[in-house]
C-alpha cells in the first residue's frame, strides 16, 4: 500500500500544473490566502477524482440513482487514492422537517426506545396505560403477604335490565359466581335489584402462595385463571382483595392486556415506530402537520401605530381600496370606532374589533365610486387578522407578499413538539420524546447516563442506548454540547453543520478513508479548539488520511504536514510555495503563512489605540440593551459604546447570536431601516437617537440563482452597461443599457436564457454542464455581442477578474470606486460574472461589505458583522481589519461576533458572554478593554488571550 497520495499535473481552476505528495494516515493542512487554490486542490481535484473513481466502480444501472459531479478535475494523474469523503461547510439541507436528531440518527434511536420501553399515559385522564403480561400480574401477586385472599374476576361491559338476563349471561359463559361492585353473588341467589351495573364474572378464588415455580400446580392454576379472565373480560381483568390489603386502597387492582385506560376506559391508538416520526401522518400533529410551528399574523406587524385608520394604519396587502375604506366607515359607525385617531391611541375594544371582527353581524354598504357609479354590497366583517389568515391558507394569492407580516410561532396544539397527543403521551423517566429532544447534547448525555430502567428494559434498550450515548459524546467532542437535538437544520451554521458530519463520521469508525475538510474550526471559540483537534487526531489514528483546508493556527501547529499555496489569489496563486512540517514552513522564505506562525509578522493595526469609549459612555453615546432574555440570555444589560470597534466574544452556544442577531440587529433594522423583523426578548434598547442607520452583513448568499453575481449585486454592472450603451456601435443600433442585461429578452441568448450553460442529465453518468451551443457560453445573442468597448464584448467583461477589470475601466471613476473596494477586501480573484451559488459564506459577506463601503461615506452608521474572518488567511484578516477600523475612524460603530484572536486583540471594547454554552451561558461575563479581560477568571476568552500572547 502506497505511503503517499500523489497528485500529478493538477490544473483545476487556477492551479498551475501542481504536483504534490500528501502523506497517508496523517493530518495535512492546506493553507494560503483566499482564492489561492486551496479548495481547487483539495475539493475540486482530490475529492472529485475520488468520487469519480467510486462512481466508475458501480454498474450503469446503479449510477442512474446516484447524483454525479458538477465538473471534472483537470489533472494528469492521482496515485494512491483511497475512498474520499467530503466534510465541507455547506449547511445541512434547509428542509424545515430536518433536525440535529434526524441528521445524526439520534432521533431514530429515540423512537426505538419510546416504542419499546416507554410508559404510556392516557390522554384523557393521565392514568398509566400499559399491556399487563401474565408475568407482570404474577410478580404483583407475589408481593402480597402470605395468606392474602383474593379473587380474579373478568369485567363485563354490559348493563342488564333484570336478573334473568344477567343469570343467563353468566351461565352461558360457564360460570356460577359474579360480582356487582365488590359484592359476590351466585346464579342461585334471588336478587331484587332494579338495575344491574358494574358486573364482573368471578374466575377464581385464591390464596397467596409461593408462585415462583412455573411447574407447580398452584402457579399453573394461577396462569390458567389469568388467561381465562383476559379471554372472558375481552382483555381486562381485576383482582379483588378479600379482607384488608396494603396493596390497593380501593380493594381492586385492574389489569389489561390491551391498550385501554383502566380508569376512564379510553382506548388509545396502537403505536408503531412511525407514530414517533413527525414526518409521518401517523405521528405528526394534526394541526401543524409535523412542523412544530404555525404561521401567525400579528397586530404589530400589520399596522402602523402612528397612522389613523383612514390614513392607512392597516399596512398589510389588500386593505387599501375604496371598498375596504367604505366598509371600514360603516363598521366604525355601527361600533363607535374612531377613524381619525392614531391607531396606538385606540382602545383595546376598538383594536380587538378591527383585528378579530364583529361576529355574524352583516353590514350593508352603499357608496359612489370616483367615476360616479353607485356600488352596493353586504358582508360580515371577520377582522383583519382572520382575513389575512384565510387568504394566506386558501392558497389563492402569492404567499410571498405576506412574508413581512407573518411569523412562525409554536403550534398551540403540540406546543412545538411536532407530534400528536397519543405520540406525546409516552414517557421515559418522566419525559416524552418532545421534551427529551429539547434537551441540549450535554443535558441529554446526563439524562441517558443516569436513566433508571428495570432489568427487562435494560435488556431491550441496551443497543439503542449505547448508540445514543456514543453519538451524543461525539457531538460534545466537536464542541456542540450546547446544541439541542430538536434544533432545526435551517438554523445550523456552516461550521456547525460540518462538525455534525464530522461527529457522524467518528461514529462510523471507518478506516482507510481520505477525509477532505473545509475549515472545521469555523465558529469555534479557542477553548473548544482543543476538543476538535483531539477528535481530528482520533479520526487519523484509526487509519485515515485527513486533508484540511484551514487557516487556524492551532490546527496548523498540531498537523503532521502543511501545504502553503499562493503566493497570491487568482492568477497570482495556484502554486505550492512551501510544504513540510511546521518548522519547515516557518523557515521557508517563500511561505506567506510562515512569518505569521513564527511571529515575525504580526496583525497589529490599532490594538488599544482608540481610547475614547469611556468618553463616549460619559456623553451618553452608547446603545444600551436592557433585560435581554432571548433563548439562554439571563435578563442581562449590555452597553455598546458608539464610534468604536466592538467585539462580542464567548464560547459556542453562550448567547452571542441571541444578543447581537436576534435582539440588537433585528431591532435596529426595524427602527432605523423600517424592516419588519421578529425580535428576541428584551425590555428596552436605548440610544438610537445617536444613529442614522444600521448595516447588517451576514454570510447568507448574495442571490438565489446562478445569474446573481458580484457585478449585479454591487451595482457595478449597471455602470458597465451604461458604458457599453454609450459606444458608437450601440448608439447607431439604438441600444440602451437594458440591452446588455442577461436577464432581459432583448439582448440575451434565448436558448440558454442568459445562463451561458445548459444542464444535461446523463442518468447513469455525472450531470454535465455544457456551453450553450448557440451563444458558446457568452450569454448574449450575436447582435448584442457586436458592440465592443476597447475591443471587449459585454461577455468578455463578465469573464474578467475584478483585478483585471480595475485596469480595464481605469478611466471610469464610478466603476473603479466599486471595483477598488472589492479588491481591497481581498476579492480581486473573483470574476465579475461569477455565479453567486459558487461563492462561500465568507466571500458573500465580503461582497456585501464592499457594496456598503462603496456607497457615499456616512457617519452614525452601526455596522454588524457575524464572524467576518470566515475563510480568511492571516494576510486577508489584516486587510479586513484595516477596512473595519477605517469605518470607525469616520465616526461609525462596528460590532462583530468573532473568535479570531487577531480581531479580538484589535478591539476597542470587548463584550464577553458566557461563561459557558447552553444553560450555563447567557451571562455578561465581562465588558471593557483587552487588558481587563485577562484578569477575569470566569472568562474563557480572557484565558485564551493570555495563552495566545505567550506564544
Amino acid at each position: 500500500m502506497s505511503k503517499y497520495l500523489e497528485v500529478i499535473g493538477a490544473n483545476t481552476h487556477n492551479l498551475k500544473n501542481v504536483s504534490v505528495k500528501i502523506p497517508k494516515n496523517k493530518m495535512t493542512v492546506i493553507t494560503g490566502v483566499s482564492g489561492s487554490g486551496k479548495s481547487s486542490l483539495a475539493f475540486n481535484t482530490i475529492y472529485n477524482v475520488g468520487q469519480q473513481k467510486y462512481l466508475e466502480s458501480l454498474s450503469s444501472y446503479a449510477r442512474m440513482f446516484i447524483g454525479g459531479l458538477d465538473e471534472e478535475a483537470e489533472v494528469s494523474e492521482i496515485n494512491g487514492l483511497s475512498p474520499t469523503i467530503s466534510i465541507d461547510q455547506k449547511t445541512t439541507n434547509r428542509n424545515p422537517r430536518s433536525t440535529v436528531g434526524t441528521i445524526t440518527e439520534i432521533y431514530d434511536y429515540y423512537k426505538v426506545l419510546f416504542l419499546n420501553i416507554g410508559e404510556r399515559k392516557c390522554i384523557k385522564c393521565g392514568t398509566i396505560v400499559k399491556k399487563d403480561s401474565i408475568s407482570d400480574i404474577i410478580d404483583y401477586i407475589s408481593s402480597f403477604d402470605d395468606g392474602q385472599k383474593f379473587i380474579i374476576r373478568a369485567p363485563i361491559k354490559k348493563d342488564f335490565s333484570n336478573f334473568d338476563t344477567l343469570k343467563k349471561e353468566v351461565l352461558d359463559l360457564g360460570f356460577i359466581r359474579f360480582s356487582i361492585g365488590n359484592d359476590i353473588y351466585t346464579v342461585n341467589d334471588d336478587l331484587k335489584i332494579e338495575k344491574f351495573e358494574n358486573i364482573s364474572i368471578v374466575i377464581d378464588r385464591l390464596i397467596k402462595k409461593d408462585f415462583s415455580d412455573d411447574d407447580s400446580h398452584d402457579t399453573k392454576r394461577l396462569k390458567d385463571s389469568i388467561n381465562l379472565a383476559y379471554k372472558v373480560g375481552a382483555g381486562q381483568l381485576e383482582i379483588l382483595f378479600i379482607g384488608e390489603s396494603s396493596h390497593c386502597e380501593d380493594s381492586v387492582k385492574k389489569f389489561s392486556n390491551i391498550f385501554v385506560c383502566s380508569n376512564c376506559g379510553h382506548i388509545p391508538a396502537e403505536l408503531t415506530i412511525s407514530s414517533f416520526s413527525f414526518n409521518s401522518h401517523q405521528g405528526a400533529c394534526e394541526d401543524c402537520h409535523g412542523l412544530g410551528v404555525k404561521k401567525v399574523f400579528l397586530e404589530e406587524r400589520v399596522t402602523n401605530p402612528d397612522l389613523t385608520l383612514l390614513e392607512g394604519a392597516i399596512i398589510a396587502p389588500g386593505f387599501g381600496g375604496d371598498y375596504f375604506f367604505e366598509f371600514l366607515k360603516e363598521i366604525s359607525k355601527k361600533n363607535k370606532i374612531e377613524l381619525n385617531k392614531k391607531y396606538h391611541l385606540l382602545t383595546k375594544r376598538e383594536k380587538d374589533l378591527i383585528m378579530y371582527g364583529t361576529g355574524s353581524k352583516v353590514y350593508k354598504v352603499s357608496f359612489k365610486s370616483e367615476t360616479g357609479v353607485k356600488k352596493e354590497f353586504s358582508s360580515k366583517f371577520e377582522g383583519i387578522l382572520n382575513t389575512l389568515t384565510r387568504r394566506y391558507f386558501d392558497g389563492g394569492a402569492d404567499k410571498g407578499i405576506y412574508d413581512d407580516y407573518v411569523v412562525d410561532m409554536d403550534c398551540p396544539t403540540c406546543l412545538g413538539y411536532r407530534l400528536n397527543k397519543e405520540s406525546l403521551s409516552v414517557y421515559l423517566n418522566s419525559k416524552n420524546i418532545g421534551e427529551l429532544s429539547d434537551l441540549s447534547v450535554k443535558k441529554s448525555l446526563e439524562f441517558f447516563k443516569g436513566i433508571k430502567l428495570s432489568k427487562s428494559q435494560e435488556k431491550i434498550s441496551k443497543k439503542a442506548l449505547k448508540n445514543i450515548i456514543e453519538r451524543l459524546e461525539f457531538l460534545a467532542g466537536v464542541g456542540l454540547d450546547y446544541m439541542t437535538i430538536s434544533r432545526k437544520a435551517g438554523t445550523i451554521s456552516g461550521g456547525e453543520s460540518q462538525r455534525i458530519r464530522l461527529a457522524t463520521q467518528l461514529g462510523t469508525k471507518l478506516e482507510g478513508i481520505i477525509y477532505v475538510l473545509d475549515e472545521p474550526s469555523i465558529g469555534l471559540h479557542p477553548r473548544d479548539n482543543d476538543m476538535l483537534i483531539e477528535n481530528l487526531k482520533k479520526l487519523r489514528d484509526i487509519g485515515n488520511t485527513l486533508i484540511i483546508v484551514e487557516h487556524d493556527e492551532d490546527i496548523m501547529r498540531e498537523s503532521d504536514h502543511i501545504i502553503d499555496i499562493g503566493p497570491g489569489a487568482g492568477i497570482h496563486g495556484g502554486n505550492i510555495i512551501a510544504e513540510g512540517s511546521m518548522t519547515e514552513i516557518i523557515n521557508n522564505p517563500n511561505s506567506v503563512t510562515g512569518p505569521y506562525l513564527s511571529g515575525k509578522r504580526d496583525i497589529f493595526i490599532k490594538r488599544g489605540e482608540r481610547k475614547n469609549y469611556l468618553k463616549q459612555r460619559k456623553q451618553g453615546k452608547e446603545i444600551k440593551i436592557i433585560g435581554a432574555k432571548e433563548h439562554n440570555l439571563k435578563n442581562i444589560d449590555v452597553s455598546i459604546p458608539l464610534e468604536n470597534f466592538v467585539v462580542v466574544t464567548g464560547v459556542s452556544g453562550s448567547g452571542k447570536s441571541s444578543l447581537v442577531n436576534d435582539i440588537l440587529a433585528n431591532y435596529l433594522a426595524n427602527e432605523l431601516n423600517r424592516a419588519k423583523r421578529g425580535t428576541g426578548q428584551f425590555k428596552e434598547i436605548l440610544g438610537l437617537e445617536n444613529l442614522d442607520k444600521t448595516v447588517i452583513i451576514d454570510q447568507s448568499p448574495i442571490g438565489r440563482t446562478p445569474r446573481s453575481n458580484p457585478a449585479t449585486y454591487t451595482g457595478v454592472f449597471t455602470a458597465i452597461r451604461e458604458i457599453f450603451s454609450m459606444t458608437e456601435e450601440a448608439q447607431i443600433r439604438g441600444y440602451g443599457p437594458g440591452r446588455f442585461s442577461f436577464n432581459t429578452k432583448d439582448g440575451r441568448c434565448e436558448a440558454c436564457e442568459g445562463d451561458g450553460l445548459k444542464k444535461i442529465e446523463m442518468h447513469f453518468l455525472p450531470t454535465v454542464y455544457v456551453e450553450c451551443e448557440v451563444c458558446e457560453g457568452k450569454r448574449y445573442n450575436p447582435e448584442t455581442l457586436k458592440v465592443k468597448y476597447k475591443g471587449k464584448t459585454i461577455s468578455d467583461v463578465l469573464d474578467m477578474t475584478i483585478e483585471e477589470s480595475l485596469d480595464f475601466f481605469k478611466s471610469h471613476p464610478k466603476v473603479i470606486k466599486i471595483l477598488k473596494v472589492l479588491d481591497d477586501v481581498g476579492l480581486g480573484y473573483l470574476k465579475l460574472g461569477q455565479s453567486s451559488t459558487t461563492l462561500s459564506g465568507g466571500e458573500s459577506q465580503r461582497v456585501k461589505l464592499s457594496t456598503e463601503l462603496s456607497k457615499r461615506s456616512t457617519t452614525k452608521t452601526f455596522y454588524i458583522l457575524d464572524e467576518p474572518t470566515t475563510g480568511l488567511h492571516f494576510q486577508d484578516v489584516e486587510k479586513l481589519l484595516k477596512i473595519l477600523h477605517s469605518l470607525v475612524d469616520k465616526g461609525n460603530t462596528v460590532l462583530v461576533i468573532e473568535h479570531n484572536m487577531d480581531v479580538i486583540l484589535n478591539a476597542d471594547h470587548l463584550i464577553d458572554i458566557g461563561p459557558d454554552g447552553g444553560d450555563k451561558g447567557g451571562n455578561l461575563v465581562y465588558e471593557g478593554d483587552i487588558k481587563g479581560i485577562q484578569d477575569c477568571k470566569e472568562s474563557f476568552t480572557g484565558q485564551a488571550i493570555k495563552k495566545y500572547l505567550l506564544k
